[in-house]
């Protein structure tokens, strides 16, 4: 009864929004005209529709119906922002004199022209609208390149540093077998970095295989394909202290966290920065509030931001040290940057295709974008590694194609909510995105597809 009491009671509130609605409506052409009415009518059926669905209830078991819906919000929203606006009413300054209808309106006077009849009066040609095409390159080629000499500094002081941390390890652990500190980043792969202030340093973790194992991410405790956890093996025929890195166990596991806590407290008490930065001219400061292993770095007017990650290589898999926010331990994330690299820069070289030159503009609009700024870097790469094996023309000339055809495939699968990695399909790299997040981003790529000017504005 009470539930036949609830739902009689929404259906007069709907029926009473709805004769407000028709009453709007019907009155709306006498007072604001044909297009005010018009205008209007759009924007009460796209409110009327959120209304609806804020007030009903969700179907949870039927995500083609909340994936619909999505798509109808953005929709909505486009269909507002892109309805004219009326145009402005005759003000009347003179009361007496009646507003004249488009009927009455007198027609212009023809203008006469002083040329002789063979000579046009207006000689200049309209302004030539440029194509989508020639706007993408006109964009690219405006960006300033990044300076070599600045590049160069950067990555030569980067190396002084990672040789200065490398000496320190050796000497204050050298029962841990650390391999050899590297660089890494876009700044060194050539994928068009778009600054020279950050750079990677890889940790390599060296283990002995037969003492340890890697336990599938669909098995580990948070049940994701992206995090993996490494056990300790054999521990009845080879105890604890048989491995150097046994000290950093917890449960039988080689615990991310744990390193990455013994490593924070070696850059922030044990290091000698101070001195460090003296030889190299430069103000070397570890970031003590960051979970993650941070350094920044001033010489003269650049500034740079190094990141350390401790990597393990094991069974093909390359894992970080970087494990996921929250109370979960021991669990190690793997990375397919590398392999990013590696398969764009080989498609391009098989075809002589812009990948790389679509990437780039991609990643330059997107990490200054408010809404797109997640998107850059891994999950537009895996996009483009995505569209090649289905679009095999990727010669510059198509290079606008290409790029209209990555927003209409963002914008697939924001809907869907899930961006299958190109080297394992069980990954989705939009598992830490929010609803508000993807809804934010469809929205404006959804309105993008049909007015790229939208992103190529911003820069």
């Amino acid at each position: 009864m009470a539930e036949f009491t609830r739902q009689r009671g929404k259906r007069q509130e709907d029926n009473g929004l709805g004769s407000v609605l028709d009453l709007l409506l019907a009155n709306a052409r006498l007072v604001l005209g044909v297009s005010g009415a018009a205008v209007l009518a759009i924007a009460t059926l796209a409110v009327k529709r959120l209304i609806d669905r804020a007030t009903s209830p969700r179907d949870e078991e039927d995500p083609k119906a909340e994936q619909k819906t999505l798509e109808e919000s953005w929709q909505d929203l486009a269909l507002i922002k892109a309805t004219p606006k009326p145009p402005k009413r005759q003000r009347r300054e003179d009361l007496s004199e009646p507003l004249l209808s488009p009927a009455q309106l007198p027609a212009p006077e023809p203008r006469v022209c002083s040329a002789p009849p063979e000579t046009s009066c207006v000689d200049s040609s309209p302004p030539r609208c440029l194509t989508l095409q020639e706007k993408l390159l006109s964009c690219y080629s405006s960006w300033p390149a990044l300076p070599e000499v600045r590049v160069s500094l950067t990555l030569k002081l980067a190396r002084s540093i990672c040789a200065q941390l490398q000496n320190f390890l050796r000497s204050k652990c050298p029962e841990l077998p650390f391999g050899s500190l590297f660089l890494s980043g876009p700044l060194l792969d050539g994928l068009g970095a778009l600054a020279t202030n950050h750079v990677h340093f890889m940790l390599p973790v060296v283990l002995d295989t037969t003492l340890w194992s890697l336990i599938p991410g669909e098995d580990t405790v948070v049940r994701n394909p992206q995090y993996w956890m490494i056990k300790r093996t054999d521990l009845e025929y080879f105890p604890r202290g048989c491995s150097p890195w046994d000290r950093f166990i917890v449960g039988q596991y080689l615990s991310s966290n744990v390193l990455n806590e013994t490593l924070h407290k070696m850059l922030v008490a044990s290091i000698n920065w101070p001195a460090i930065g003296s030889l190299l001219g430069s103000v070397i400061h570890p970031v003590v509030a960051s979970q993650e292993l941070k350094l920044e770095v001033k010489h003269d007017q650049e500034e740079l931001d190094i990141t350390l990650f401790p990597v393990v290589e094991m069974e093909d898999k390359v894992l970080l040290a970087a494990p996921p926010e929250g109370l979960v331990e021991n669990l190690w994330l793997e990375s397919f940057y590398r392999a990013e690299v590696s398969k764009v820069k080989e498609l391009d070289s098989r075809d002589s295709g812009s990948r790389q030159h679509c990437l780039h503009i991609l990643n330059s609009i997107c990490s200054s974008h408010p809404a797109l700024h997640k998107l850059s870097g891994s999950p537009l790469t895996h996009i483009i590694l995505h569209l090649s094996a289905t679009s095999l023309d990727w010669a510059e000339e198509s290079l606008a194609d290409r790029f209209q055809q990555v927003l209409e495939e963002l914008v697939g699968y924001l809907e869907k909510g899930v961006l299958p990695s190109y080297f394992n399909h069980k990954i989705n790299l939009f598992c830490e995105l929010s609803e508000e997040e993807i809804d934010d981003m469809g929205f404006m790529l959804y309105r993008a597809i049909s007015e790229p000017d939208l992103l190529l504005k911003e820069k």
